[in-house]
């Protein structure tokens, strides 16, 4: 593991502390760190920032072979519990505590879910309502979910490309039904650790996110050119 403040990767160290401390997986250290910044008067986004900046380095690290896949769990976790910390202070400013409404679950043939119940929490953080239907949720599902809760934006996440072609039929479910009278269908948003260009091109979908960030700022752009709720 790396460890923060020696010159052993200088590329981490020039990213600050926090950030430094969640490629490095210290979840204790990085906790109190988030904590002493809330207290000096700190903006969240800006915790968030150092905190995406750290799970970048941890993906490049295990793209090169530095972690496994239970660095990529622990790294999860340690998001989850930064988003604990900062969401009383996010959803407090969010505006309206109702930023739109997101559909949102694993696509059927993938059990992952921690980069979905990331996104999941960012959204909540950011005045989004979502409803999350869970993992290796069948196409027919979100469909079904739709007409009652009325998203603004249904989001599938994927990580197994065995799963792929499910993203697609989603899709095709939602423009098969696209004859309602009350309106176009609802955006589909689509992200996950191996979806790319091309499988976003494959599936159909309308927007793609490269991590939870994006899927986060992608929602927040589709609502104001809606202007929703």
């Amino acid at each position: 593991m790396l460890v923060p403040g020696k010159n052993n990767n200088s590329t981490v160290l020039e990213t600050g502390e926090l950030a430094a401390l969640v490629a490095d997986l210290q979840e204790e250290e990085a906790l109190q760190c988030i904590e002493r910044r809330l207290a000096a008067g700190e903006a969240p986004a800006e915790i968030l920032r150092a905190c995406r900046e750290g799970m970048r380095l941890v993906g490049s690290m295990h793209e090169q072979g530095h972690y496994y896949i239970s660095g990529l769990i622990m790294a999860g976790e340690i998001m989850r519990l930064a988003v604990e910390l900062l969401r009383p202070v996010m959803v407090g400013k969010a505006c309206g505590g109702n930023s739109g409404r997101v559909l949102l679950g694993t696509i059927e043939g993938d059990l992952h879910d921690i980069g979905k119940n990331l996104f999941r929490d960012l959204l909540e953080c950011h005045g989004f309502t979502v409803l999350d239907l869970g993992v290796d949720v069948p196409p027919a599902d979100f469909v079904a979910a739709e007409p009652e809760f009325k998203p603004h934006v249904v989001a599938a996440s994927a990580l197994i490309t065995d799963s792929f072609p499910h993203l697609r039929e989603l899709v095709r479910l939602f423009e098969a039904g696209d004859r309602r009278p009350a309106g176009r269908r609802p955006s589909i948003l689509i992200g996950g650790g191996q979806v790319d260009e091309r499988v976003f091109r494959m599936s159909g979908a309308d927007h793609w996110g490269e991590d939870a960030f994006a899927g986060v700022h992608i929602c927040q752009r589709l609502m104001k050119k809606n202007d929703a709720p």
